[in-house]
C-alpha cells in the first residue's frame, strides 16, 4: 500500500492534498526534510511549502538528515503522519539520504503505507535513477556518489518536474529530448501533482 503525493511545487496544490489525505489534516504531523536546499542560497520555496502545510492545520517539524543520527531520523519519521521531502539539488539530496541511512527509512515507511509528499527533488528522488535530472541540477557537489545516481526506486517511472515553468523550461525540454526514448518520463508542471494510492495513479491539476 502506497500513498504518494508528488509535485513540482506543493503550495499551489495544498487544497488537493487535503482532499487526498481525507479532507481534514488538522492535528496531523509532518516531518519536513529540507536537505536538498541546504547548500543553496535561495531556499524561500521551502518556507512557502512549510507555511502551506501549517495552513492546513498540520504540525511541521524539520529534519535535516545531513546533521541527524540514524536513530533520530528513524524516530522522527516513525512518529510523523506525513513525510515531506522538499526541493533543491536532487544529487545532493541523494548523497545525504544515503550517507545518513534516511533513504532506507523513507522507503520502509512508504512501503508500510505512510503518506509521502514530494516536492521537485523530493519527487524525482523516488525514480529508479536520477541521472536524467542533470540538465536541471549540478553534480559538482556530490563526489561521494561516484557516478552512481540510482534513486530510491519507489517508482517504476521517472518523474520530471517543472515542465513548461520558469526557470526550468529549457532544462525540462532538454530532458524530454534526450531521455524520453530511454526512460518512461512522467512530466508535471508546477500546477500538477501525480498522486498514487496503492497501485492507482492519477494527475490532479489546479
Amino acid at each position: 500500500m502506497r500513498s504518494l503525493f508528488l509535485t513540482s511545487m506543493f503550495a499551489p496544490l495544498a487544497a488537493e492534498f487535503r482532499t487526498f489525505a481525507g479532507g481534514d489534516c488538522r492535528g496531523k504531523t509532518a516531518c519536513l526534510i529540507p536537505t536538498a536546499s541546504s547548500q543553496q542560497t535561495i531556499k524561500h520555496f521551502v518556507n512557502v511549502d512549510r507555511r502551506a502545510l501549517t495552513a492546513l492545520g498540520i504540525n511541521v517539524s524539520d529534519l535535516e538528515v545531513s546533521k541527524a543520527s540514524l536513530k533520530e531520523i528513524r524516530e522522527r519519521i516513525a512518529r510523523s503522519d506525513y513525510i515531506m521531502v522538499t526541493g533543491g539539488n536532487t544529487f545532493y539530496l541523494l548523497q545525504e539520504l544515503r550517507k545518513s541511512g534516511a533513504d532506507q527509512a523513507i522507503i520502509e515507511h512508504i512501503n508500510a503505507g505512510k503518506t509521502y509528499i514530494g516536492v521537485s527533488a523530493g519527487s524525482v528522488i523516488l525514480s529508479p535513477s536520477i541521472d536524467f535530472i542533470s540538465h536541471m541540477d549540478s553534480t559538482d557537489a556530490v563526489p561521494s556518489l561516484n557516478g552512481d545516481y540510482t534513486g530510491l526506486g519507489v517508482l517504476d517511472f521517472y518523474l520530471l518536474p517543472h515542465v513548461g515553468n520558469f526557470p526550468f523550461k529549457a532544462a525540462a525540454k532538454a530532458i524530454q529530448r534526450d531521455y524520453s526514448h530511454r526512460y518512461d518520463l512522467h512530466a508535471i508542471s508546477n500546477r500538477e501533482a501525480i498522486v498514487i494510492r496503492d497501485d492507482s495513479e492519477s494527475i490532479v491539476r489546479v
